[in-house]
Order: structure tokens, then sequence, then C-alpha cells
């Protein structure tokens, strides 16, 4: 799955945080990166995209790193993306989200992209 299109959703610009660990690792597996927060301009040397709308790209993997109350009122751009698939890496369980999804045919994993990545499941 290297050099496929990777959406970080809630990517941060702090190191520590794991949506940043997540970007640099991707990057470190070959992976294209986009990611995507409202405000950040920059991230790893990455241009953010302030919304997923923004993205023209067939998109293989978003990988969410918002909670419920954030990603709710993202739903329809999310099923407007029409990922490959989704993880929703610990902490981002949604029932909205996730009923939306599976009503869309849109795969989605409750998993955490470093763990995978660093098992050989991404």
């Amino acid at each position: 799955m290297h050099d496929h299109i990777i959406v970080v959703l809630g990517a941060s610009d702090k190191p520590q945080r794991f949506s940043n660990r997540a970007i640099r690792l991707l990057m470190e597996y070959g992976h294209h990166v986009i990611p995507v927060h409202p405000k950040i301009e920059n991230i790893e040397g990455l241009v953010v995209k302030h919304r997923l709308s923004q993205i023209t790209h067939q998109v293989d993997t978003l990988t969410l790193y918002l909670g419920c109350e954030r990603s709710t009122p993202m739903i329809d751009e999310i099923l407007a993306l029409k990922p490959v698939r989704v993880i929703l890496n610990p902490g981002t369980e949604c029932e909205a989200l996730e009923l939306a999804l599976y009503n869309h045919d849109i795969p989605f994993v409750h998993d955490c992209t470093l763990v995978m990545l660093e098992q050989g499941r991404f």
C-alpha cells in the first residue's frame, strides 16, 4: 500500500501528538500524506488542507484523529470524500459516523494507525 494517498483528519503540528507522529511515520513508509486542519498552514513540510472538500484525489485511507463531537458535523464531507477505508483511532469512536460509513459501504476499522504501520497491518 505504499504511495497511497492517506488523509490525516485532525492533524497537529505538535510533535508529541499522535496525529503528528502518524504523519511522520506514514511519510517514512512512503505514503502520500495530506494533513487536514482548519487553521494550520504546514505540518512536517506538508501543505495542510483546511477542509476535506479541498481534496480532489482518490483517498485510499482517511485516518481520523477527531472526537465524535468534532467529527459529527463533518460526516457529509467525509462521505463525499469517498475514502476506500477509514481508520478510527482510539478516542474517535462515533456511532453516527460509523452508521453513516456503514450505510455508504465505506469500510472502517477501530485501530491505531501507528500500531498498524509498526506491525505491518496498514
